[in-house]
Formats: structure tokens, C-alpha cells, sequence
């Protein structure tokens, strides 16, 4: 496959991984410049119709759904039995090979990943769309930590799939829900169930159940109760693990009713401060009494002891008030150094914050807390506010959305929409992305206006404007038809002296541009007088070889074509004809019906 081009666009250039039913590449889209992940089925499903029908059916289904914790479903192909998906490019690691890495997540951060997943299972769920198959492997974590849930419907069952066919439970057994172990149909609730799994895997860097074999497992997800997480995790917070345990409820009922009651429940059950988590509740021993320790000669020792600070104290006062006031310089637009050096050149001291500015550039002070010319002691500090520069923020993949859910996704990410250009393709459907600017996992400020660029529809066909000037209305209806075109019925008339009233002195489109089929065309009438009448004398002279001829004369002018003139003359012959016509005119003289001679008269001469 690598190499391969699938679709007239998608060039398959690295193998990422596979699965029991795909396999998965990373590929170039050629048409808008950026990477993508493209989904191949397996040679072995190819030939079920149905299956690939449900495919394509679910992948359509998928591809309207726009979340940040969901990756995008750009498009769906298939060429050659090749059956393909086309996704976002997520640059990160699933969440499964994390956790072989790295083994048990810290509780706060396991609880965030899940909360993340929740958002996307909300989405999704109330777009009637159920993912079945939730597990670390298909919950990928970007490179600042977002995650995104990928592989929507795609695992779902064969038709006649039953336990019994361990090779189809393999991949997620240690996650399915009891229902679905049971081979029933997956809902909403079968999702959290294996959520709620996942994170029992992130919180104890094992899963609740394992087995000698797939069958083993499934049944356990049946019949048995998990061990509690704080067995193996004594970190876990009570609150957090009753969240785990009844989004792994065997009833459905019992567990959460929605994705959003799960992620509430998450984030109320982390203290708010993670420092919490360290701190215990401890028990000290009562306090023997004890006899008094103020005796006569210690008491002295007291009293001399206040004397003294009370005199340091005075003495201190006085050096402060001896201390040399300094007038506080205007350091605000100055880089850090420069302004560091000039406080302290008169005897400040500087502290430091910083913060993201879109104004001030990068290293350069905002605001110092002292205002530029009070009058400060010398030592006093000055609290300077540094730039960030501007806070630089990811933009949104926001292609094959329609404009509406491009704009929020883009708002929710901290950007502004600006310019909505309209373009032709053949790729993307109508009112959806077909690219953008800035592009894709670039960063740029926030507040950026990203300038979108909306399909509208395929390129049409173009044809030529024909000429229509100096014909008759009905000759102008007809060749107006012919072209595929629709006449304004609003049409203005004008005096002309050089067309004959009824006929079309104007159009628009002009002679010659391109138009497309149903485009309206306006014309504008001759109100009269036309052209007077003028006369040309047309010379033949009739060939002399002793045979008789058929002489006509035709005019083409303003009044359109028409026979001037027909006779019948011997050999040798000379003819003198004046010829009438109005404007500009082609005068054609015909010898026995062949062209001989052509002349144009009038204005043009």
C-alpha cells in the first residue's frame, strides 16, 4: 500500500499499526497540503456487503459529528475492494501504550483524561450515535495532553457474530459491557461502562478482569464484581472510586444516566487543591500540665529582653526614616534587562511576573506597580509585569465542517472568524470547509481571524455567450434556449438609428463570456427608427462561354437576410444591379446558386 494513491488524492506514505478489521496508514492529502490517518478494511470484510454497506453508512453518520475530543472523519472511499476512512492526523500516542508505559496515572490526571472522553461520548450520544467500543487503545492523547476519541461504529459486530467466535472479542473483551458480552445490542450506558474500565486501567495500571481466554473474560464482566481500585492504589480517593465502580455497574440502570452526570461526578471528586490528597488528619497525645515556667529571675530577663527590641525598634525607625527617598524611572515598554538595570542603578530591587500580551512584545515590561516619578525609599521593590508575547494557541482542524460548527469550534479555541470565501470543488460537498488560513496545528495568537474557504459545489460547466446583437426577439428566445440560458422578461427599449425597431441593439453577458447553464441574460430592444434606406451597384460580369446563367444577389443587414435580386442571363454579359439595404450590410452575388462575389457597404466602408 505504501506509495498507493487512493481516491485521486490520498498518497499512502507510513503503516501506524492495524487492527482485527483495518488496517491503519498515515497518509498525504494531497489536495489540501496536510497529513491525515487513513483506515484500510481488511481483505476478509471487503467481500461482506453487507458490512461494507454498514461501513460506509456509519462512517457518513460519524463524519457529521464536531468535537475537540473527537477525531474528525474527513471522508469515505472505496476503489479497487478497497474499502478506506479517512481521519484527522493526531500527532500523539493512545492512551493504552501510555499506560504499558508509564503504569498507573496519578488520580487527577486519569479523572481529566476521562472527563475529556465523557465530553466526546456526550457529543456524540446526542447525536444518536453509540461508539461500542471505547478502550485506551482508541482514545489518542495529543502532545499537550488533549485526548480524542477515535474509531466511532467501526468495531461493530458482524451480522451473526456470537461469543463463540473468540476471535472478534479479542481485541476488546477486557472492555465490553456485560450486555454486550451477552451479545446484546450496545447503547449509551454500554459506553460508559467501558469508560468507566479505561479508567480503571489509568487509576491501577491493570484491568479489572483477565483470563485465560477471551470467553473467561467475558463471562467475568457478566458475573464478577472488579476488585476496588484502592486495592491496588491506595491514592484514590473514595469519591473517585465510586465513580468507577458505578460506571461499572452490571445494571444499566444503575449506572450514570449520561455521559455529562459521569463528568460532573470527575470533577467533584478531586479536591480542588491536588495537595489535599497528601494531607491527613492527625491525632496528638493530650499535653501533661506542666509547672509554671515564669520564675522571678526569668522575668527580669523578659522584661529586659522588650526593653531592648522596644529601643531597636526606635532605632530602626530612625534608620528607615534616614534612609535616602529616589524617584522611580518609567520603565514601562522597556525590555526586562535594560529596565532591571535602571531600577537597580538607583537602588531598587526588581521582582518579576509574567503574562500574555498581544500588545507588548515578548521580554518588554507592561506595568510596573509604582507609577514613573513617586517618590519611593531607597530598596523599595518594584513589581514589573513581563510580556509572554502573544499567548499562541493551536488552531482547529475546521475542513469538511459546515460554516455554522467551523465557526464555534474555532470560537471555543480562542479565534475569530474572518473572511467566508465561496470556491468550486469536486471533493468537498456543499456548504462544508474546503480549507482554511491559517492552516491546521499551526499556532498563532489569540484572537486571529481565520479566513474560511466554503464549497459551492462542483465547478459548473462553461459555454460562450453567444451574440445576439441585431437579431429579432423570438430569434434571440431561441438561441437563448439553445445555450441553456434564461431570458429576463424585463427588457428596455431604446431609440436606434441603426437597428430596426424589435431587434436586440444590447445584452449582457456580452458576446463571447463565459456563462453557465440557468444564468440570466438581459437585453435591451430597438425602439426604432433604424437606419434609412441606401442603394450600392453591384457589377457582375457573366462568363463567356456560350452557356446562359442564374444570377441572384443576396442582402444581409439590419433588417435581416433576404434575396435583392434573381435573373437569368446569356454569356458574356455585363450587369449593372443597385441593391438596397439599411446600415451596415453584406451583399453576396450567387452564379447559378455558387458563391461568386462578396461586398459589405454602408457605415463600416
Amino acid at each position: 500500500m505504501i506509495g498507493k494513491i487512493l481516491g485521486k488524492r490520498y498518497e499512502i506514505v507510513q503503516k501506524l499499526g492495524g487492527g482485527g478489521m483495518a488496517v491503519v496508514y498515515k497518509a498525504r492529502d494531497t489536495l489540501l497540503r496536510r497529513w491525515v490517518t487513513v483506515k484500510v478494511l481488511r481483505s476478509e470484510f471487503s467481500a461482506d456487503e453487507e458490512f461494507v454497506s454498514r461501513f460506509h453508512r456509519e462512517a457518513q453518520s460519524v463524519a457529521s459529528l464536531s468535537h475537540p475530543n473527537i477525531v474528525n472523519v474527513y471522508d469515505v472511499g472505496s476503489e479497487e475492494d478497497i474499502h478506506y476512512l479517512v481521519m484527522e492526523f493526531v500527532d500523539g500516542e493512545d492512551l493504552k501504550t501510555l499506560i504499558r508505559r508509564e503504569g498507573k496515572f496519578a488520580p487527577a490526571r486519569a479523572a481529566e483524561i476521562a472527563g475529556q472522553v465523557c465530553k466526546a461520548l456526550e457529543h456524540a450520544h446526542s447525536n444518536n450515535i453509540v461508539h461500542r467500543d471505547v478502550k485506551p487503545h482508541n482514545i489518542l492523547i495529543t502532545k499537550d495532553g488533549q485526548a480524542k476519541l477515535a474509531d466511532f461504529g467501526i468495531a461493530r459486530e458482524t451480522s451473526g457474530t456470537t461469543l463463540a467466535k473468540t476471535s472478534a472479542l479479542v481485541g476488546s473483551v477486557h472492555y465490553i459491557s456485560p450486555e454486550q458480552a451477552r451479545g446484546e445490542t450496545a447503547d449509551a450506558k454500554s459506553d460508559l461502562y467501558s469508560l468507566g474500565v479505561v479508567l480503571y486501567e489509568m487509576l491501577t495500571g491493570r484491568v479489572p478482569f483477565t483470563g485465560a481466554n477471551p470467553v473467561t473474560v467475558a463471562l467475568k464482566h457478566i458475573q464478577d464484581s472488579p476488585p476496588p481500585p484502592t486495592e491496588f492504589n491506595a491514592s484514590i480517593s473514595e469519591d473517585l472510586e465510586k465513580v468507577v465502580l458505578k460506571a461499572m455497574s452490571k445494571d444499566p440502570d444503575e449506572r450514570y444516566a449520561s455521559a455529562r452526570d459521569m463528568a460532573l461526578d470527575l470533577e467533584l471528586a478531586l479536591p480542588e487543591d491536588p495537595e489535599a490528597e497528601e494531607s491527613q488528619t492527625k491525632v496528638f497525645k493530650p499535653v501533661k500540665p506542666r509547672k509554671p515556667w515564669l520564675t522571678p529571675t526569668l522575668a527580669v530577663g523578659v522584661i529586659l529582653a522588650l526593653v531592648g527590641l522596644m529601643i531597636g525598634g526606635i532605632l530602626g525607625f530612625q534608620n528607615y526614616v534616614n534612609v535616602p527617598d529616589v524617584t522611580v524611572p518609567n520603565v514601562e515598554g522597556m525590555l526586562l534587562a535594560e529596565a532591571r538595570e535602571k531600577l537597580e542603578a538607583r537602588g531598587l530591587r526588581v521582582s518579576v511576573s509574567e503574562e500574555y500580551s498581544n500588545d507588548v512584545e515578548r521580554g518588554h515590561v507592561i506595568h510596573q506597580d509604582i507609577p514613573p516619578e513617586s517618590t519611593v525609599k531607597r530598596g523599595r521593590t518594584i513589581f514589573l509585569t513581563v510580556s509572554k508575547g502573544p499567548e499562541m494557541l493551536r488552531v482547529p482542524d475546521v475542513t469538511n465542517q459546515p460554516v455554522t460548527d467551523a465557526e464555534a469550534i474555532l470560537k471555543r479555541a480562542g479565534f475569530e472568524v474572518g473572511e467566508v470565501k465561496n470556491v468550486y470543488s469536486e471533493l468537498v460537498a456543499e456548504g462544508l470547509v474546503v480549507r482554511q488560513e491559517p492552516e491546521p496545528d499551526t499556532r498563532h495568537p489569540r484572537d486571529t481571524r481565520v479566513t474560511l474557504y466554503v464549497s459551492q459545489g462542483a465547478t459548473p460547466a462553461w459555454n460562450a455567450m453567444p451574440n445576439l446583437i441585431g437579431l429579432t426577439l423570438t430569434d434571440a428566445r431561441n438561441e437563448i434556449a439553445l445555450a441553456g440560458l434564461q431570458l429576463e422578461e424585463d427588457m428596455p427599449r431604446v431609440r436606434s438609428e441603426e437597428w430596426p425597431a424589435g431587434r436586440v441593439v444590447a445584452q449582457d453577458p456580452l458576446p463571447g463570456v463565459p456563462v453557465t447553464e440557468g444564468e440570466k441574460v438581459h437585453l435591451t430592444l430597438s425602439a426604432g427608427p433604424g437606419p434609412d434606406a441606401s442603394f450600392a451597384n453591384i457589377y457582375v460580369h457573366i462568363p463567356n462561354d456560350g452557356q446562359s446563367h442564374t444570377l441572384s444577389i443576396i442582402v444581409n443587414d439590419s433588417r435581416g437576410r433576404r434575396e435583392a435580386y434573381s435573373g437569368t442571363y446569356d454569356t458574356g454579359q455585363r450587369v449593372v444591379r443597385p441593391v438596397q439595404f439599411y446600415g451596415r450590410a453584406t451583399i453576396e452575388v450567387y452564379l447559378d446558386d455558387k458563391l461568386f462575389d462578396t461586398k459589405h457597404v454602408g457605415e463600416a466602408e
